[in-house]
Formats: C-alpha cells, structure tokens, sequence
C-alpha cells in the first residue's frame, strides 16, 4: 500500500512539474510574438547606456569619444569646427533628450546639498510617511513648494506619476465629474481610471469641445477639468486662460501637471499658470522633482490646505510607499533656492529655444509646438524615427525617436529637448547633423 501511495505521489508531482513547465513554455511563447510585433512594427525601444553625470554632455557606451580621439569616422569637413568643439570641451556627446531644463541634475551646490543630506539625515528613512518617514527636511521642502507655487500646502510623493496616482481616487467619488484632455500624460490618464468619479474626454485643446463637457457634466457634484499645462510629446501650451474661464461659468475646478513647466516657463520659472495669468484661478498643481528641479525623483501636489490633508490620510501612493530619500530632497531643496534667488537662467531658454526652432524650420522641418524647449521633429514613420536617431548618436548627438504607443501611430517623432546649459555652438551643431542626418534619410530634399 505504502508503494502504491509513492507511486502515486510521484505521478502526481512529475504531471504537477509538466504542467508547470508547459504553461511557462505558453507564457514564452505569447511573450516573444509580442515581442517580435514590437520588433516588426519598427517601435522597439532600446537603452543607451550614460556613463557620466546627466547634462549637456555625456559619455555613451559603446561610444567613442574624448580627446584626441577620432569620434566620428567620415564625417563631412563642412562639420568639422562642431568636432573640434566637442573635442575640446566634452566626451563627444552632446545629449538633446533629458528632462534637464535648467541644468541642475549637476549643479556643484545642488549635489553639495545632497551629500549633505545624505550625511546629516542617512540614506533612507526605511518606512512611510505616516510612520517613521517624515524628517524635518520633508516638511521644509513642503512648505518651500507651496510657497514657490503661491498655494496653502504641498505633498510629497515619491515620483509625480505617484501623485497623479493618489490625487483622483482620493478626491472624486461617484457623485463628481473629470474632464480630461485626450493627449494628457499617462500618469493623469492612469489616475483617473483609478477613481469612481464620471469621467468625460475633450479633444485636444478643443475648448468648444470642453465647454460641450463642462454642460453636460452640469448634473454632477463636483467638476474637476484636469489638463497637462505643456505637453510632453508635442511641446504645446494648455490655454489655460480660456480653461479657468469656462471652468468659472460652469463652476468647475481646475488641475494642472506642471511636470514640463515647473521652473522654466513664466517670468519667474513657476509654471504655465504664471506664463499665463491664472494663478489665481488653477485650484491643484501636480508636479515633479525629476526634471527642471534638480532631475533627481519625486513629485508633488500643491494646493488647498484641506486637500493635501486629505492625500495624507487617503492617496495609497502616499500611505504605501517609502518616504523620498534625504539626499533627494536636500537636492531639489536647493534647486528650488537657486531658482527663487535669480531667474537669469530661466529668461536664457527662451533665446535658445527660438534658435533651434527657426534653424530647423528653415532646413526645411516641421517642428510641432510652439516657445516650449520642447522641441519635436516631426517624421510621421516610427523606422525611420529609430534609424534617424541612431545615426544622429553615430555624429555625437544624443536623441531618442519616440513612437507608438508613447505618439499615436503616424506620429512618429524624434523629440528634442533644449536646455539653459545648452551653447549656441551646441544647439548650432546638433542643427547641422539633423540636416546631414535628414538628407542621408529622405526626409529632407
């Protein structure tokens, strides 16, 4: 008997191991024909490898470079002066794709603050918030933002992806309305699918669109019109004064993701409201730590005291994740303070921005957006986006092409991204490869 029940353990173990083996092999099989269609269709996204400190110049792996060295075999003379430049100054790169607006990621006293957080408040707090996670630096750099922003109260999170995520389960119910534009980040699209609230899609600035919206949103509780202030992928400005006027007439709150505005647009780097005139009128801010202030992580929202009370007691990316490490914090601290003690950088990007704009327009591109260093070239095809952008590496400029599903499809584009540390002679180089690069490709004459 005792065999017998062996027996059939043993069966039951070796069928147990097969099946278990068959369905990884399934599971193998369906990820690489999804794969494979990435593959196919042209959008496969690989990793360039940066073996230097974020900034307007980098080291690439597997990308030659420095000085005395050859860096691009065959490259035409009339490119030459813009190869001695590099040579000179830099590894060889020259990177046009980071968040790194105002070129704070490696600023002295940005990564002096820190190491100096790091050694006066340690590597981590190992908790959330509501814990053993709030140290005194969180709730100055707290106060620092609502300041900055003009608003009651602020919020840390741990990425404003995170803050998208907490923000609309935790404020709507299904008694309120959300009013989103079509083209809003992901994050946004993502957060409102976590709440109950009814949720209502208007064209892409299409403010007859929203006003449509707004009256038939009438008949709920609360109204919240939710936009991005400038568009990550297309480098367009919300028209946020049209926005607060309709949400005034159909008595509707306004919330703006400052993520690519924070720190740069405006007269004094505080966001697309300012540049604008609306600060007054846009009720919530959501935004990032990660790009113009500092280009480290975390986000925020900024707004009424009584909201950001409530995010403490309720948004679950903020009760379930770890509080921002100290020496992130001690970063965008100073990053804010180097922004509000002058805005000299922040008046250079709009000079360099126009440089770009109207050299690549004139060699014949179409550039989408306007004003914003945000600068997209428009290609339309996703292979040609990819192959653009690899050889743009090949003549020491740093850009990524961007396809669907990150763009609709047909919208493919290689996405330029200025940045105060940006010389003219950088801006004026990385122009001339985009000619060679677009003639090589067809897609200029």
């Amino acid at each position: 008997m005792w065999a017998g029940n062996a027996w059939r353990a043993a069966v039951f173990w070796v069928s147990r191991g097969r099946r278990a083996q068959s369905a990884l092999a399934q599971l193998r099989g369906i990820l690489e024909g999804e794969l494979e269609g990435i593959r196919g269709a042209g959008t496969w996204k690989s990793e360039r490898v940066i073996t230097s400190r974020q900034g307007p110049h980098i080291c690439v792996d597997g990308v030659a470079g420095g000085p005395g060295t050859v860096i691009f075999p065959g490259l035409p003379l009339p490119h030459l002066s813009c190869c001695i430049h590099l040579l000179s100054f830099t590894s060889g790169i020259l990177n046009f794709c980071a968040n790194n607006y105002l070129g704070l990621s490696s600023h002295p006293e940005v990564i002096q603050a820190g190491l100096q957080a790091l050694e006066e408040f340690g590597a981590g707090l190992s908790s959330v918030r509501f814990i053993c996670g709030t140290q005194s630096i969180h709730k100055n750099l707290e106060a620092k933002i609502a300041r900055f922003h003009q608003r009651e109260d602020a919020i840390l999170y741990p990425s404003c992806f995170d803050a998208n995520a907490g923000l609309f389960e935790a404020l709507l119910t299904p008694e309120d309305a959300v009013l989103s534009d079509e083209l809003n980040h992901a994050s946004i699209i993502d957060g409102i699918r976590l709440c109950k609230a009814h949720k209502y899609r208007y064209r892409h600035l299409d403010m007859a669109d929203l006003e449509a919206k707004l009256q038939e949103a009438q008949k709920h509780r609360l109204r919240l019109v939710a936009t991005d202030g400038a568009f990550s992928m297309d480098g367009d400005i919300a028209p946020l004064q049209e926005i607060c006027r309709l949400a005034s007439r159909y008595g509707a709150l306004v919330f703006v993701d400052e993520c690519h505005a924070t720190g740069f647009l405006g007269p004094t780097g505080r966001g697309t409201d300012e540049l604008l005139g609306v600060m007054d009128q846009v009720t919530i801010i959501n935004s990032t730590l990660g790009k113009a202030l500092g280009g480290a992580s975390g986000g925020y929202t900024t707004g009424p005291g009584p909201l950001v009370s409530l995010l403490r007691q309720r948004a679950r990316p903020y009760l379930f994740s770890n509080s921002l490490p100290p020496a992130v914090v001690g970063c965008a601290s100073k990053a804010l303070d180097l922004l509000m003690e002058s805005n000299t950088i922040v008046q250079s990007m709009a000079a360099k921005t126009q440089r770009f704009r109207s050299k690549m327009e004139a060699a014949g591109f179409t550039i989408s957006g306007a004003s914003h260093p945000i600068c997209p070239v428009m290609l339309g095809d996703a292979r040609l986006a990819s192959r653009m952008a690899d050889d743009m590496l090949k003549r020491g400029i740093f850009v990524i092409g961007f396809s669907y599903p990150v763009v609709p499809k047909g919208k493919a584009r290689i996405r330029v991204q200025i940045s105060a540390v940006h010389s003219e002679e950088d801006i004026d180089c990385c122009v001339e490869a985009f000619v060679e690069v677009g003639r090589l490709h067809g897609a200029l004459p």
